[in-house]
């Protein structure tokens, strides 16, 4: 796959239809088959959630040179309590990310984390949480993504490209990330803004 036909962007009104697509066929994929609706039902149903929710949730899209929609990211918006600091706050939770089986492992997953990460800091967003299946932690999987290679376990783990004591973890160009257990099989990472140095 040529890195040159491959785009992230916001995705446009008439794409919905493909990312509810993407979304059911996830479903599918691992491995228990919709119920509630039929497959045209729940794409009716997506479209008009996404249309009726675009100012919190955000969807970022992976698409080739010809068109065809490879790969979703929601980045939902939440608003924070102001502080006598802060009147406007607001952090943000990346879901759904996805790309499908014939474009994995090519590291477009992570330029997809990447870009939503960075449009996250156009927002002024604090910070922005994402909860992590086994697969993403995985290092071959991780190092493909360019993103942070993790140690799978209970306790806290930091992937840091800076010193241990500083508590700093970064996605390049994007912002500081911590990472902490969640207790499911996955893992609860946070990506904090880099100004101001927070740590977790």
């Amino acid at each position: 796959m040529d890195d040159d036909d491959i785009t992230i962007r916001p995705a446009e009104p008439g794409e919905l239809a493909a990312v509810a697509g993407l979304r059911w066929h996830w479903v599918l994929e691992n491995g228990s088959a919709p119920a509630a609706v039929d497959r045209n039902a729940f794409v009716h149903h997506f479209v008009e959630w996404a249309e009726q929710n675009s100012s919190s949730h955000r969807c970022m899209v992976i698409v080739d040179g010809d068109g065809h929609i490879l790969g979703m990211a929601w980045l939902a918006v939440v608003h924070r309590v102001p502080t006598p600091h802060a009147l406007h706050r607001a952090s943000g939770d990346l879901q759904c990310v996805y790309v499908v089986p014939q474009a994995r492992d090519a590291g477009l997953g992570g330029r997809l984390i990447t870009e939503t990460l960075a449009r996250a800091k156009d927002l002024g967003l604090e910070r922005v949480t994402v909860h992590s299946s086994p697969r993403a932690l995985h290092p071959s999987a991780s190092s493909a993504r360019g993103l942070p290679t993790l140690a799978r376990g209970s306790r806290t783990r930091r992937a840091c490209s800076r010193p241990a004591s500083r508590g700093l973890c970064r996605i390049p160009e994007a912002g500081c990330l911590w990472l902490s257990a969640s207790g499911t099989g996955g893992v609860r990472r946070t990506w904090r803004r880099r100004d101001g140095g927070v740590r977790p």
